[in-house]
């Protein structure tokens, strides 16, 4: 018996390890296409035949500015295995995220990757939030220069408190990290939640979570 719960131990340890970060790669590399019909399927992707690769194939252009005319007042260009398909299997992403003056990144999780941010221009208040029960808010003001580490998970933001724009650079340990916007997947889910529950869920008057419910929640990921 104390064999089989060791074994049994060890065996839920090394799922769980193997499935916190994307799969190593068993080759040099596996560039993804959407063809089911010369490809091998890897990863959630399909690969194209290793002869084949291209220096497109592992390239992507963030060096414009992007578009941060819009509520939040930022702009996130996504660099994943989407813009990069010879990202596939690597196991890491980037982007590009722009901000206006007083623009933010609202807060946001990335459910399988952890962030580290590079700020090139400007000024920004950034932070996480630790997990139950404690809560506990980490932040700090970053400048040109700065790098700033978000742990795997935990929801997060960036804030620009300047009255410049502001350019920062971030890194991901997941080819495709996944993005969970806090206020659109609550007040914004399609189809909605409850307001009553939200309401009891939130401590806030029922009129209240139907006026959010009813409002435009931007993206800006």
């Amino acid at each position: 018996m104390k064999s089989f719960l060791l074994a049994f131990v060890l065996l839920a340890l090394a799922s769980s390890l193997a499935s916190a970060f994307d799969p190593s790669p068993l080759q040099d590399f596996c560039v993804a296409v959407d063809d089911p019909l010369h490809g091998v399927f890897v990863n959630g992707k399909f690969c194209k035949d290793p002869k084949l690769a291209k220096s497109g194939d592992f390239y992507f252009s963030v060096k414009m500015p992007g578009d941060t005319n819009n509520p939040v007042g930022s702009n996130v260009c996504a660099v994943n295995v989407d813009q990069i398909p010879g990202l596939n299997t690597l196991g890491i992403s980037a982007a590009r995220i722009d901000f206006a003056p007083y623009g933010q990144n609202p807060p946001h999780t990335h459910p399988r990757a952890t962030e580290i941010l590079v700020v090139l221009e400007g000024t920004l208040l950034v932070g996480f939030v630790t997990s139950n029960p404690n809560n506990t808010l980490v932040s700090k003001v970053l400048n040109k220069g700065d790098v700033f580490v978000f742990p795997i998970g935990l929801i997060h933001f960036q804030f620009n408190i300047g009255k410049t724009n502001a350019v920062a650079f971030a890194g991901l340990s997941s080819q495709n990290p996944g993005v969970i916007t806090i206020a659109n997947a609550v007040f914004g889910s399609d189809p909605a939640i409850d307001p009553g529950f939200l309401a009891k869920a939130f401590q806030l008057d029922k009129k209240v979570v139907e006026d959010l419910q009813k409002k435009s929640w931007m993206d800006s990921n």
